[in-house]
């Protein structure tokens, strides 16, 4: 492939300037990224074949994606993505090898966006990553991490702990899914939980740390503080925080 249709980011015209040039340009190439990863993820692993060189999954501002050879030329003119995502395929689980390209795919965009953003100030540059920020990473996307929370209380009879999770935002599609592909970030339920207090600390509820809700009493708790991770969460059918298991049943 010409280099300068990487250059160019495959959608043509000048380099992106301004803030929201460049956010467009990496939410475009975001957009691409994740269409390999879940709705053309066959295509993909078909592509990805370990026989073959060293290869590169790149993703382009008109929101199409490639697997090809890294450039030839040194330095190259934009970063580069990981090289040898092919190697791996078949030496792990399918799933934990598309989220280890969906992590490197992450640090290529942000590392392209603030390519482009090197002439930005500082208050520009925050900015930007504020709105990169906004949206889920393609690793939360596919990995599943990204899940909506609380559904018990829309349902009113889900006693699952599975889904207690603290990202408390829209859902995104899995692997394998023929699912929309999502750019909207995680505004959706933003403002049902501003109030949420943690029940041992009384810290306030933040969407960057995991939380767990009590099926007794129904009360939110920092996973830090429970001693809970997301990981131990996830085998959990009813959780039960501390205060409710140490209370004795009435005879």
């Amino acid at each position: 492939m010409d280099p300068s249709y990487r250059r160019a980011g495959a959608g043509g015209g000048s380099a992106p300037r301004s803030v929201e040039e460049i956010f467009k340009d990496f939410r475009a190439r975001r957009s691409a990224i994740l269409r390999a990863l879940t709705h053309d993820v066959e295509e993909f692993y078909a592509q990805c074949d370990p026989e073959k060189e060293n290869l590169c999954l790149y993703g382009y501002a008109n929101e199409a994606w490639e697997v090809a050879l890294p450039a030839e030329e040194v330095p190259t003119e934009l970063p580069e993505p990981a090289l040898g995502i092919n190697f791996a395929r078949d030496g792990m689980n399918r799933r934990d090898w598309l989220a280890l390209v969906a992590v490197h795919s992450d640090s290529w965009l942000i590392s392209v966006a603030f390519y482009y953003a090197a002439r930005l100030n500082r208050n520009d540059r925050k900015r930007l990553f504020g709105m990169m920020n906004d949206l889920p990473t393609v690793f939360e996307v596919v990995s599943g991490g990204v899940k909506q929370s609380r559904e018990r209380d829309r349902s009113g009879n889900d006693n699952s702990g599975r889904n207690k999770l603290s990202v408390k935002h829209t859902s995104e599609p899995r692997i394998e899914n023929n699912a929309r592909e999502v750019d909207e970030g995680y505004d959706e339920d933003d403002g049902d939980h501003s109030e949420t207090l943690c029940g041992t600390c009384g810290g306030i509820y933040s969407a960057d740390e995991f939380w767990i809700g009590c099926d007794v009493c129904e009360k939110w708790y920092h996973g830090k503080c429970v001693k809970i991770t997301p990981a131990k969460a996830e085998s959990i059918k009813q959780y039960k925080c501390p205060s409710c298991s140490s209370k004795r049943p009435r005879p």
